[in-house]
């Protein structure tokens, strides 16, 4: 699934309307490798689904 960041720009962490890959979904959770290359539990409402 490829989801769009709909939160502010951090550095090194997630930018403003980039379009990510979720690696997992854990407990509602998207596991994504974030701009630092490490990967992290986001929650799923500061994403906007862009592709199944």
């Amino acid at each position: 699934m490829k989801v769009k960041w709909k939160g502010a720009t951090e550095f090194l962490m997630l930018t403003n309307g980039k379009v990510y890959d979720v690696a997992s979904v854990e407990k509602g959770w998207y596991r994504i490798s974030d701009d630092s290359g490490e990967d992290y539990l986001y929650p799923p409402e500061k994403f906007e689904i862009v592709e199944e």
